[in-house]
Order: structure tokens, then C-alpha cells, then sequence
């Protein structure tokens, strides 16, 4: 059985932001580039995250000319500028995952397409040894 994208500790929240943190749905870490597209709902409500790497925040966009890697063992962090109030809440993230390794087409990289959808707490505690995605630096 494999893990969830969204572990029941994904949901935090701070002064004026949301988070979820994202485990990668892959067998092999990969570039941090390739995550493309992200979006993050919470509550019906459809976001466009940041992606949080150590202190920067850096869009989806500009994850291309970022030289960090998703580890298997890592989350990245997903920002969204509205906090949820305490509780429960529905969380969806969906994104393509970019496996430049495989091909997908005759001049392109494999794409695929994810969605995973979790009822989650904010600030729920799990046993986990993931930390977040950090810079090569």
C-alpha cells in the first residue's frame, strides 16, 4: 500500500497563510521542476499556491529554473495567502508531475496528471521523519 500525497499532518496554518504540505507520488525523488501547474482547494475555495523553499517563496512558474529536489522523504510546501480557521477541513491538491526521464510523447517528457482529495485537521500530529523541501544551497 502506498501512502497518501496528503498525510493526516499536511494541514497547517499561520498568522495569514495556509499550508499543505505535499509528499511526492513518485517512486524516485525528482527535480522540484517537476511539479507543474498546482492547485490547492480547501473548502470548495480553488487556489494558485506558492511553493515555500526554506524562507523563499517561489511560484509555479519559476520552479522551472530552480535547481532543488522533491526526496521521497521530503513535502513541499504549498502557501496559500488565506488562513482556515481551526477544524476540519476539505483539502484537494491536483498537478501534473513531469518525470524527465521517461518519454511521453515524441519530443516531450512524460506528464502525469494527479488529484489527491483528504479531509484533514489543521495542525494534526503524525510520527513522520519528512521535513520539507530545502534549496540545493
Amino acid at each position: 500500500m502506498t501512502l497518501s500525497a496528503l498525510r493526516d499532518d499536511a494541514l497547517r496554518v499561520t498568522a495569514t497563510t495556509t499550508e499543505v504540505r505535499l509528499s511526492l507520488p513518485w517512486i524516485r525523488s525528482l527535480p522540484l521542476a517537476s511539479l507543474l501547474e498546482p492547485v490547492v482547494q480547501l473548502d470548495g475555495r480553488g487556489y494558485e499556491p506558492v511553493v515555500l523553499i526554506d524562507s523563499r517563496r517561489v511560484t509555479a512558474t519559476e520552479l522551472a529554473a530552480e535547481d532543488t529536489w522533491w526526496y521521497l522523504q521530503d513535502r513541499v510546501v504549498l502557501q496559500v495567502p488565506d488562513a482556515v480557521s481551526p477544524g476540519i477541513h476539505e483539502v484537494e491538491v491536483s498537478f501534473r508531475l513531469e518525470i524527465p526521464y521517461l518519454p511521453g510523447g515524441p519530443d516531450q517528457p512524460l506528464r502525469l496528471p494527479f488529484c489527491f482529495r483528504r479531509t484533514l485537521e489543521v495542525g494534526a500530529s503524525a510520527a513522520s521523519v519528512s521535513r520539507d523541501v530545502r534549496s540545493a544551497a
